[in-house]
């Protein structure tokens, strides 16, 4: 149960070096991890009284 633990651990910390790496390799290879950009404009009632 130990060993599974452990090796359950190790698998987690290789997925967060892999998760860190791809953020900072990724837009190398084309992934575009910005947001789209578009300027949304609604009209505000404010009820004063």
């Amino acid at each position: 149960m130990g060993r599974l633990i452990k090796y359950l651990f190790y698998l987690a910390v290789l997925a967060g070096i892999a998760l860190v790496g791809y953020a900072y390799i990724g837009p190398f290879f084309g992934a575009d991890f910005s947001p789209p950009a578009e300027e949304i404009r609604k009209p505000v009632v404010l009820d004063a009284g």
